[in-house]
């Protein structure tokens, strides 16, 4: 049934009056905060000495933010409502710190900006200055989850943030600029993966003024027909609002967007009450505005207002063209300050009772302070799904199943708050152990053959990188805990949106009111060693290169080398907040090392000498170091220990296995990090060090910058060697296998010298003999894929 919704008429002229008034006033402090450093009412003549000697900032999307805030204002109000305001314009810092300001939480979280013209004088001067804030909506911006400094994600953000928030509206401001990022593009999906029952809603606000930075955009030079053909496509209901006259302008979005909040009310009371078993047609919303509305409209014979010369900065040599300065003065009185700002610079009492009380305002909007309204996960104890290992380095089974078990039970325990977000692989990664309790979510038509696919599913699966991290995080900034599992190559797609959250992370650090929110955890498998099949192009460890270089209070990178560490690490990250969590670890059946409780402390501990593979006691010094990262860095690792137990039992070594990456640098770099104690305990004072690492050898190099006597860590790693190969010919192809370890032994010990020649030569050997075979059979040498840890 399709639902039905009221009549809607425009509000009172009255009411419309006023919220002109605080329109103007939202443009008014847009202004000043791009140009004032002093005398912010223009109570005096404006001067050079007023104005900012750096002018950044950008004008041009402000208005038409600054109309979507005060209409949200009065429906909020009208309807009780609980929304949240996403600004995609990636420099819509200005509009956005206007209104909060306004509506009064920017003085209650900042209260040093007080309610006056000194408050308002400081407002100005931090905008886009040192020590002040950033020209983009950011960490320090109340009622912001959303970055604005990359464009592309601001749908995503949006329906991650109103999954299992059922009362929740997000209001998506999507930029004409933004809509032209491939991110976005594919973002418009995210209707069919919202359950009316359960969900909130998202409102896209496609707000097109034309033009770029110095062109003019796609979406801005379509026809309505055009548009309303692509979003209607996508399953919305579009509604279009245009004009430059601002009366006319606020009656008719008034009308729109009210009947748009009423639509969504109506879906949700309708599948609340009676179900559903079709998709929703969800309204979307179009306005078309000019760029840089109620602006310069003509500068130096030049059009300004409506073209891309608004985007930024229209009046940009007020300090040394006097005609402009002029210009920016008879702009700013255009706003009548006198009318809006009372005698000690205080917003006129009547135009502030526009705004929602408490936390209905949308700068105090709990949601988009997630960590006041997270809840911890109820977590099982992972050592009931701990894997019997009797003796280490005999058995093979897949890691990331155990895991799946787990996260199945997660997910039993916590109904509202996990999602697992997952390309398409969520089988694939061996994590189908969810599919007993959940299904795949797909608010879209079903059929019989569909296998675990329903309208309650909450595993998200859609192919896209973008949109499963985009989701997650949304999801988790507004309190809600999840993991992103993708293939280890792939993490690479969504690599930028990782570095802006963790920049988002960094920065509310040092913002006392914001609180910590669960970690966004990343599992990474498939990884770079065991894509055989998938070959050369699904071969790539650098996601791990760019996280450690995050900085230090936010990028954890864990390497487990078997189930029982896996399971460990996972419930450490799924407790922990404000990181990246990086997890990577292969899918395929895999040694298994360590019992639980040796698992437990040893990820305790991060790195440890694993005494039942070495020859040589801890307390004694070692003729070499094997050291390994990684999990089939491991496996070649101990296996190469074996070898030389077998060929050479007089060379006493030590094996280290590192899982936490992060303990490698000093401990003045990076919190995990050891002390220089530890570090000589496990690799020595000055001996050769043999590591066998999962991802490029530099990250190694990197991580132990400060260490002494960094070139004795002889590194293998991957080194963009690839192709469709068996497993083994993988590690050998990368220089990485446990013959080639062996040789680098033979090489750093000092006392082999005499029987360097003979050694070498049988390793070369044993290479030789691999690679014919491996072309002759397809296979990997039996004594090779078979091999275990004997006596």
């Amino acid at each position: 049934m399709k639902p039905s919704i009221p009549q809607v008429s425009a509000p009172s002229d009255e009411l419309i009056e006023k919220m002109n008034a605080w329109w103007r006033a939202a443009n008014y402090l847009n202004i000043g905060q791009i140009y004032l450093k002093a005398n912010p009412l223009v109570k005096e003549p404006l001067t050079v000495d007023h104005i900012k000697p750096r002018l950044l900032g950008h004008w041009g999307t402000s208005p038409g933010l600054n109309l979507v805030y005060v209409h949200l204002n009065r429906l909020i109000k009208q309807y009780g409502l609980d929304v949240v305001y996403m600004a995609g314009p990636g420099h819509g810092g200005p509009a956005l710190v206007a209104n909060v300001y306004l509506e009064g939480s920017y003085t209650e979280f900042f209260p040093e900006i007080t309610r006056d013209e000194a408050g308002l004088l400081k407002l100005f001067r931090q905008f886009s200055t040192p020590g002040g804030i950033p020209s983009h909506v950011s960490a320090t911006t109340p009622g912001s989850i959303h970055e604005g400094g990359e464009l592309g994600y601001v749908l995503v953000h949006a329906f991650g943030a109103v999954m299992d928030n059922p009362e929740l509206i997000v209001a998506a401001v999507v930029g004409d600029g933004e809509a032209e990022t491939g991110p976005l593009e594919g973002s418009w999906k995210g209707i069919r993966f919202i359950n009316p029952e359960r969900d909130g809603a998202v409102l896209p606000i496609l707000h097109l003024n034309g033009y770029k930075i110095s062109g003019p955009t796609v979406w801005g030079r379509e026809s309505d027909e055009n548009i309303a053909r692509f979003l209607e496509g996508h399953g919305y209901e579009p509604h279009f609002v245009e004009g430059d006259d601002p009366a006319a302008v606020h009656r008719d979005f008034a009308v729109c967007l009210e009947t748009a909040i009423l639509k969504i009310q109506a879906i949700q009371k309708e599948a609340r009450e009676n179900g559903f078993t079709t998709r929703p047609v969800w309204p979307a919303i179009v306005l078309r505005t000019p760029k840089g509305w109620t602006g310069p409209k003509v500068v130096d014979g030049l059009p300004v207002e409506g073209t891309f010369r608004a985007h930024q900065v229209p009046l940009s040599t007020v300090r040394e063209n006097p005609t402009h300065l002029k210009m920016l003065e008879e702009w700013l009185h255009s706003y009548r300050p006198e009318e809006l700002f009372d005698e000690n610079g205080t917003f006129r009492a009547d135009l502030y009772a526009l705004a929602p009380a408490g936390d209905h305002r949308m700068g105090a909007n709990p949601h988009a302070n997630g960590g006041k309204l997270t809840i911890p996960l109820d977590l099982p104890d992972f050592s009931d799904y701990a894997v019997p290992v009797p003796s280490p380095a005999k058995e093979r089974i897949e890691s990331t199943r155990e895991l799946g078990k787990f996260l199945r039970d997660l997910y039993k325990r916590n109904p509202h708050n996990f999602r697992l977000f997952c390309p398409d692989e969520t089988n694939s990664n061996r994590l189908g152990a969810v599919f007993e309790v959940t299904d795949r979510c797909f608010v879209s038509p079903l059929i019989a053959i569909d296998d675990h696919v329903s309208h309650t599913g909450r595993v998200m699966e859609v192919l896209s990188e973008h949109n499963c991290h985009g989701w997650l995080e949304g999801y988790n900034l507004t309190g809600r805990h999840g993991l992103f599992a993708t293939y280890e190559a792939f993490a690479m797609v969504a690599d930028s949106m990782s570095m802006q959250h963790a920049k988002w992370l960094e920065h509310c650090r040092h913002i006392p009111w914001r609180k910590p929110v669960p970690s966004l955890n990343y599992l990474l498998t498939s990884t770079c060693w065991r894509n055989d099949h998938n070959g050369f192009s699904h071969q790539g460890p650098g996601f791990i290169d760019n996280l450690i270089n995050k900085r230090p209070e936010v990028a954890r990178v864990y390497l487990p080398p078997d189930a029982n560490c896996l399971l460990s690490v996972a419930d450490h990250c799924f407790r922990s907040t404000n990181y990246l969590n990086a997890i990577v670890i292969d899918k395929q059946p895999q040694l298994q090392y360590l019992t639980m409780e040796q698992a437990r402390a040893h990820c305790a501990r991060g790195a440890d000498i694993w005494t039942w593979c070495s020859n040589c006691p801890p307390d004694e010094e070692p003729d070499i170091v094997l050291a390994c990262a990684g999990d089939i860095a491991t496996q070649e690792t101990v296996a190469a220990a074996w070898l030389l137990r077998q060929h050479l039992p007089s060379v006493r070594v030590r094996v280290v296995n590192i899982v936490d990456l992060m303990a490698l640098p000093p401990r003045d770099k990076h919190p995990h990090g050891m002390d220089h104690t530890d570090f000589v305990r496990l690799f020595t004072e000055k001996g050769h060090v043999i590591f066998a690492f999962h991802g490029f050898p530099g990250v190694v190099h990197q991580l132990i910058h400060g260490r002494p006597d960094q070139d004795r860590f002889h590194v293998r790693g991957y080194i963009e060697e690839g192709t469709t190969t068996t497993p083994f010919d993988m590690v050998v192809l990368n220089k990485m296998s446990r013959i080639h370890l062996c040789q680098d032994v033979i090489r750093h010990v000092p006392r082999l010298a005499g029987e360097e020649t003979r050694l070498l030569q049988a390793t070369e050997d044993l290479l030789q003999k691999h690679r014919r075979y491996v072309r002759e059979h397809f296979e990997d040498l039996p004594e090779i894929a078979d091999w275990v840890w004997t006596d």
